[in-house]
């Protein structure tokens, strides 16, 4: 007769994380406090998901805002809460595979590539909050399609963003499941360390952090009071193209990663953000061919200094090729980024954007933020670099660009009035 071993997982659930692990629908979102053990709970529900799951080839992925954030914190939980399986292990590639065949693998939402052509039966996002809103809707979403798998949001608020908007949207929608965490209500935390972190803590970190509030303020935001400023007074709204103005570009160009554009008409001082276009590893010749095939009458085309440096390979420089494609290139002053950053917010303050097709990018200028240094508790001089880089370059430009070629032709034209 043949004995069988009964395998014990190392994994103590926390009552807190119930719903969770105990949910019946296949979407979830979890809006949790400073160190409630979410990342512990993510890795074992994507282990429970590929123990239970009877598919042929299993494949379940948790993906973090940055690769070596996960491979410090989550890739050690992951190895951890498996090993009571005897799971094959791969350092390199990040993943595990248990009896049986099911994979679980760490991603970074930083190298979307990494992630297209998969399949997945399960996902964890995790502080999605971080991460391109469009990782989601164009990466991951269709890689659940063909095995109708599940996806688990879950995070600690950082705005009004696109967490933010998964999380009201889902409230009445039986196919989700919602969770909030509060700190004054998890007891996961005893009360002299909450009072502590009150103390050094301003009200809107402290509500963010550990009280789970979508309306405190972003710590550390560049744009985000004129950015509220705008949403209060409904600047953020339908603007259509019109016809009898012409539409300015401004383009942040990435070698590795995105390149963004963003397309604005202005009149008098006002400035009306229209659209904007993102792409990756594709070449120039795509973004002039988007361009032609839209009805616009094209005023300036403003792409940063660097655009003027010849390439190795080819001996010219971008500027020459997208000259080459129809597309006439203003370039840029190089200024400090401080000055950018200053005329941006002067910019904003007069400044309409379209709600549905500047989506992306007005969330991007709402989360780009000054980098903070975790260990000296302090905020570091330059912006942090992430996905909301792009778009903030790309304004900035044109705030620059733009300006200063308005600034040029006033002049010009007062020099003309006198004489």
């Amino acid at each position: 007769m043949a004995s069988t071993v009964e395998l014990v997982s190392p994994y103590e659930v926390r009552e807190q994380f119930m719903p969770l692990h105990g949910r019946k629908t296949r979407w979830f979102i979890g809006v949790a406090h400073r160190r409630a053990g979410k990342t512990v709970a993510d890795i074992n529900e994507l282990v429970i998901g590929a123990t239970k799951c009877r598919r042929p080839n299993p494949r379940f992925a948790y993906v973090a805002p940055q690769l070596n954030q996960a491979k410090d914190i989550a890739w050690v939980y992951l190895k951890e809460y498996t090993a009571f399986l005897n799971p094959k292990i791969n350092e390199s590639e990040l993943w595990v595979e248990l009896p049986g065949g099911a994979r679980i693998r760490i991603y970074g939402a930083d190298n979307p590539d990494r992630l297209r052509g998969i399949y997945l039966d399960g996902v964890v996002l995790d502080e999605f909050g971080d991460m391109d809103p469009t990782i989601w809707t164009q990466v991951i979403r269709p890689a659940l399609s063909d095995r109708k798998g599940w996806a688990c949001f879950i995070g600690t608020p950082k705005g009004k963003n696109t967490f933010h908007r998964l999380w009201v949207e889902a409230e009445d929608d039986p196919d989700w499941t919602r969770l909030m965490l509060k700190a004054s209500e998890t007891r996961l935390l005893d009360q002299k360390e909450l009072a502590d972190a009150r103390k050094m803590m301003s009200d809107d970190e402290y509500a963010q952090e550990y009280e789970c509030s979508f309306d405190a303020a972003v710590r550390g935001a560049y744009y985000g009071k004129e950015l509220n400023e705008a949403e209060a007074g409904d600047r953020i709204t339908s603007v259509p193209y019109d016809p009898r103005l012409q539409v300015h570009t401004a383009w942040d160009l990435g070698v590795a990663d995105s390149t963004v554009v963003w397309f604005v008409q202005t009149v008098g001082r006002e400035t009306r953000f229209i659209d904007v276009l993102k792409g990756e590893g594709v070449g120039l010749d795509w973004y002039a061919k988007q361009l032609q095939d839209r009805p616009y009458v094209w005023g300036n085309h403003y792409l940063p200094h660097d655009v003027e440096v010849r390439e190795l390979g080819t001996g010219k420089s971008r500027k020459e090729v997208l000259e080459g494609l129809g597309i006439s290139v203003t370039v840029c002053p190089n200024i400090p980024v401080a000055d950018g950053i200053q005329a941006v917010r002067m910019l904003l303050a007069t400044s309409w954007f379209d709600r549905a097709k500047c989506k992306e990018g007005i969330e991007a200028l709402r989360m780009y933020r000054r980098e903070f240094d975790d260990k000296r508790q302090e905020f570091r001089v330059n912006p942090l670099h992430d996905w909301t880089s792009h778009y903030a370059d790309a304004a900035r430009y044109f705030a620059v660009a733009h300006q200063e070629r308005s600034t040029s032709v006033m002049k010009k034209r007062n020099t003309a009035w006198v004489v």
